[in-house]
């Protein structure tokens, strides 16, 4: 099933978006280092290259991402016109002191007093737009939460007499092209979970991780210590069902009825995921996302339902 979340406070945090880049020097797109071309929203595309904006592209939470997965995204990304791609995380202290620089070497006529450098942040929800604020002012000024869609308006604040930046409300688009972009989006805890199955999001994040870290999870579970029929597991034949129902055993989760709790087991999976408890994973590379894109059928666009969609974002939008 694809995932798509559009609640109904987005529409006007993109209008709104569309106005303040007219009076903006540069856009600073903050992407989840993890996942960085299934969480950059195409619409800021749209928008800065409308108005012939540069960009900065900031790879965050780069400590929870594989790093030879993120010096290929930095590569990739730094070979773009008017592009600068830096990968950091926001939560380190000092990491975001180097921004500003970035911003004034793709900006040289700005950052005067007759001409201040206007920066504006720009993102989906949870890649840490707030986080990254609060860091480069030094002081809390943007609410956190590890909830996507936090922030539901614009805040502008001074960080020089000749810098200012403006924050955004995290921004989806309407329509998620790949359906595995959803599921990426949804294991990094990008979209709200009144959208998602979380058993769902788990399955196919166990599955890819099999197929791309089995070591981290034999580490984590210690799964080739576990009996099973035919002898001790091992991690390079199971699938994303095994692996789950490893977890529930090796940690217990039953349900009162005696079976294997599958929902507690998947929260606790994505957890470990998100919080870099299972190690530094990257779910995507350049190379993995160029034959993802020649071998899939984006998802086809269905009116009845994308209409149901924007309706229903309406009505959960204050909920996220």
């Amino acid at each position: 099933m694809a995932i798509q979340w559009y609640p109904g406070h987005m529409t006007q945090a993109r209008k709104k978006a569309e106005e303040t880049m007219e009076f903006t020097d540069i856009v600073i797109e903050v992407l989840d280092a993890r996942v960085p071309a299934a969480s950059h929203n195409p619409m800021i595309d749209e928008m800065r290259l409308f108005r012939q904006r540069p960009q900065l592209k900031i790879l965050n939470k780069a400590d929870l991402a594989d790093p030879v997965a993120t010096q290929a995204w930095l590569n990739y990304f730094n070979r773009q016109p008017n592009t600068k791609a830096v990968a950091l995380s926001c939560k380190k202290p000092g990491e975001a002191n180097k921004i500003p620089k970035l911003c004034l070497a793709l900006t040289p006529h700005r950052g005067t007093h007759l001409k201040p450098l206007r920066m504006l942040i720009m993102g989906i929800p949870n890649v840490g737009k707030s986080t990254l604020m609060n860091a480069l002012l030094n002081r809390r000024v943007a609410k956190v939460g590890d909830e996507p869609a936090v922030t539901k308006s614009q805040q502008r604040f001074d960080l020089s007499e000749t810098m200012s930046i403006t924050d955004t409300p995290g921004m989806m688009w309407p329509r998620i092209q790949y359906e595995s972009d959803g599921y990426m989006l949804a294991a990094s805890h990008a979209i709200g979970r009144n959208a998602v199955i979380d058993e769902d999001v788990a399955l196919f994040l166990a599955d890819n991780l099999l197929k791309s870290y089995p070591a981290l999870l034999n580490a984590r579970y210690k799964l080739d210590t576990m009996k099973s029929e035919g002898g001790f597991l091992d991690v390079m034949k199971m699938d994303g069902v095994d692996l789950l129902d490893a977890i529930a055993k090796r940690r217990s989760y039953k349900r009162h009825d005696g079976l294997w709790d599958t929902e507690k087991t998947a929260v606790a999976f994505l957890t470990d995921y998100r919080s870099g408890a299972i190690g530094r994973i990257s779910m995507e590379t350049p190379e993995s996302r160029r034959v993802m894109m020649e071998a899939t059928l984006p998802v086809v666009a269905d009116p009845v339902a994308e209409i149901s969609s924007e309706v229903t974002g309406e009505i959960l939008g204050d909920e996220n």
